[in-house]
């Protein structure tokens, strides 16, 4: 075993480390009322949109992944898009 392999390994526990105190987190703060449902849900979105690029892509993880990315940044355009509009036209 060479020190990349224990590197990566080590990377991917803090990552996974990270995301499981992120969702006790969330799920603490959600049981004391301190976050609205709705709030947490979104985070679900990029899941859900790889979910759905995945299946739609005959199952290949790289291009849902790569999917997953322009189409979250396409949103993000066309939210800083129409809250730009909002703005500006007052509604």
């Amino acid at each position: 075993m060479n020190i990349v392999s224990i590197s990566v390994g080590l990377a991917g526990l803090m990552i996974v480390g990270g995301i499981l105190a992120m969702i006790i987190s969330g799920i603490r703060s959600l049981t004391q009322g301190k976050q609205d449902f709705k709030r947490i849900a979104l985070m679900l979105v990029p899941v859900v949109v790889f979910a759905i690029t995945y299946f739609s892509l005959g199952q290949d993880e790289v291009k849902a992944a790569v999917m997953t990315a322009g189409v979250m940044m396409g949103g993000m355009i066309l939210t800083i898009f129409l809250t730009g509009l909002r703005g500006t036209f007052k509604f």
